[in-house]
Order: structure tokens, then C-alpha cells, then sequence
């Protein structure tokens, strides 16, 4: 029977983790999250040492990262708007 830690999450994501040895196609993309199942293969083509390169996945639970949003930074979500603040006509004399 599989744990609940062997099953991998559909956000699952990495990034390539780089090095000072690091080629620049590598340190071009090392702040971009790719989903497991999309990210590119390491050596990258581009590499310019693939048979020595240093490069190697770092992990994360989701592809997002930092809370982007005000609900996310605080917990706090905004609540439903209950009057209704459309007019009752439209902008034309027709409506």
C-alpha cells in the first residue's frame, strides 16, 4: 500500500538549481518554475559543458510561488458585494 507521500501532486514543479560553473542558458531559466512533467531535460541543449554540467532539479509542491494576491498575503478574503451597483439603465436613450 503507497503512503500518502508517494503520490505526487499535479502542481508538482521544479527549477533548475545552478552553479557558479552554471552555463548562461541555465542561469537564464533558473527562476522559472516548469511543471514536473513539462520541464526541460538536464543537460539543457544549449549547455555549453554537458558532459561536466553542474545543474540539478529543485523541488516544490506548487508551480506558483510567492502569494501573489492581497487574500493570499493575509488570510483575509473580501467579502460579497451584496447592493447592486450597476445602474438601471444602460448608456444609450434606447435602453
Amino acid at each position: 500500500m503507497k503512503s500518502s507521500g508517494d503520490k505526487k501532486s499535479p502542481w508538482h514543479a521544479v527549477a533548475i538549481a545552478t552553479k557558479s560553473t552554471s552555463c548562461e542558458a541555465a542561469r537564464a531559466l533558473r527562476a522559472t518554475r516548469f511543471l514536473s512533467a513539462k520541464a526541460p531535460h538536464l543537460p539543457l541543449p544549449e549547455c555549453s559543458t554537458p558532459d561536466s554540467c553542474p545543474c540539478a532539479y529543485k523541488h516544490y509542491e506548487d508551480r506558483r510561488g510567492q502569494p501573489r494576491r492581497h487574500a493570499e498575503l493575509t488570510g483575509l478574503k473580501r467579502g460579497n458585494v451584496t447592493q447592486e451597483r450597476r445602474a438601471a439603465r444602460g448608456r444609450r436613450e434606447t435602453d
